[in-house]
C-alpha cells in the first residue's frame, strides 16, 4: 500500500504569558492510502493540534516550528509546511485533497447559512461546478450519508437539525470533493451511543466507497478497535507508542498504553475484579522537564526517566515505543 501522508519531526509551540507550551513535540507517522490511522490519548495530549498543523490552521500564539508534512499527490510530493497557510496552493489542497471533520458541528457550521449553501460553497470553489450542479451534488452527498429528505434538508439551518444529522452534514461537506485524506477529530464525542455507531459505520462505508484514507482522532479506545488499522498513542505532545491496532490492544509495550488497556471495562469483567486506573494526573505541559512526560505516573519508572526523554525505538517489527526499558534492552 502506497504512502499518502508522512509527518516528520513536527513541532508546534504556543507562546503564552507563562512561557512556551510544546503542544506537539517531534511527532512522526505515516498514513497509507485507503487505510485508517487512529490517534489516541487524553485531552490536551496534542491530537487536535497535530491535525490542525497538517491542515495549516495553526494561528497565533501558535506556530509550527519545524517539521515536514509530506503529501503524496499525483506522483509528486508536496511539503505542506512550506506552503503559505492562506496561499492558493494550500487552499486548493485544504477541503479538496485533505478534508477535516471537527468535533462539534454546531460550532463549525455557520448558523446564518443553510446546510445546502455551506456544502455548495466547497463544491463550487474546488470542483468548479455551476450553482445548479453544485446543488444537485449537495443533495447527493446528503443522501449518501443517510440524511432523509435531502431536498428539504439543504434548505434548513444547522439549528433545525439534530446533533446526529448535523454531524452527518459535516461528513457530507467533507467528502463532497472526494478527498484523499479525511481527518476526523473526535466526530462522535457529542453523540449518543446509537447515533455514534451509525456514524462510525457510515465512515467505514465511505472510506471503502470513496477510497479515502482516514486519520481518526479520539480518546475512546472502543472506537479505535472498531475503526482503525494502525494506532498512534500520544502523551503530552509526544508519541509514546505506535503499532498495528492488534499489537496495541493485545501486546502494548509502553506503561501508559498498558494503563489505558487495563482501565477498559469489559462485558466479561466480574464485580470482584476492579478496573485499574492510571495513578496521578496529567501534568501541566508547561511543567514537563527534560525527562519522560509519563514519569510522575509510571509504575515502572527508573532514575533515568526523570532526566532524559526516551527515544521512540522499534521493539518489534512495525512496533515502536518510547520507553527506557526498551532502550536499555539494546533495542535503540
Amino acid at each position: 500500500m502506497s504512502v499518502l501522508l508522512e509527518v516528520k519531526n513536527l513541532r508546534t509551540n504556543f507562546y503564552i504569558d507563562a512561557g512556551v507550551a510544546h503542544a506537539v513535540n517531534g511527532v512522526e507517522f505515516t498514513i497509507d492510502r485507503e487505510k485508517t490511522l487512529g490517534v489516541v490519548g487524553e485531552s490536551g495530549c496534542g491530537k487536535s493540534v497535530t491535525a490542525l498543523s497538517i491542515m495549516r490552521l495553526i494561528r497565533p500564539p501558535g506556530k509550527i516550528e519545524t517539521g515536514e508534512i509530506l503529501f503524496h499527490k499525483d506522483g509528486s510530493v508536496i511539503d505542506l509546511n512550506k506552503l503559505e497557510p492562506m496561499g492558493h496552493e494550500m487552499r486548493s489542497i485544504r477541503g479538496n485533497e485533505i478534508a477535516m471533520i471537527f468535533q462539534e458541528p454546531m460550532t463549525s457550521l455557520n448558523p446564518v447559512y443553510t446546510i445546502g449553501t455551506q456544502i455548495m460553497e466547497s463544491i463550487i470553489l474546488h470542483q468548479r461546478l455551476s450553482r445548479n450542479d453544485a446543488r444537485d451534488k449537495a443533495v447527493e452527498m446528503l443522501e449518501s450519508v443517510g440524511i432523509p429528505s435531502p431536498e428539504m434538508r439543504i434548505k434548513e439551518y444547522p439549528h433545525q437539525l439534530s446533533g446526529g444529522m448535523r454531524q452527518r452534514a459535516m461528513i457530507a461537506m467533507a467528502i463532497s470533493c472526494n478527498p484523499s485524506l479525511l481527518i476526523a477529530d473526535e466526530p462522535t464525542t457529542a453523540l449518543d451511543v446509537t447515533i455514534q455507531a451509525q456514524v462510525l459505520n457510515l465512515m467505514n462505508q465511505l472510506r471503502t466507497e470513496f477510497r479515502a484514507a482516514i486519520m481518526f482522532i479520539t480518546h475512546d479506545l472502543g472506537v479505535i478497535a472498531h475503526m482503525v488499522n494502525d494506532v498512534v498513542v500520544m502523551y503530552l505532545g509526544r508519541i509514546v507508542e505506535k503499532a498495528s491496532v492488534d499489537d496495541i490492544f493485545y501486546n502494548p509495550k509502553h506503561p501508559y498504553t498498558k494503563g489505558l488497556m487495563a482501565s477498559i471495562p469489559s462485558l466479561t469483567t466480574t464485580k470482584e475484579k476492579r478496573l485499574i486506573p492510571i495513578k496521578g494526573v496529567v501534568p501541566e505541559i508547561m511543567q514537563v522537564g527534560q525527562g519522560c512526560g509519563f514519569e510522575s505516573r509510571c509504575p515502572e519508572k527508573m532514575e533515568i526517566c526523570a532526566r532524559t526523554t526516551p527515544p521512540l525505538v522499534e521493539v518489534a517489527p512495525g512496533h515502536f515505543a518510547a520507553c527506557w526499558h526498551h532502550v536499555k534492552e539494546g533495542r535503540a
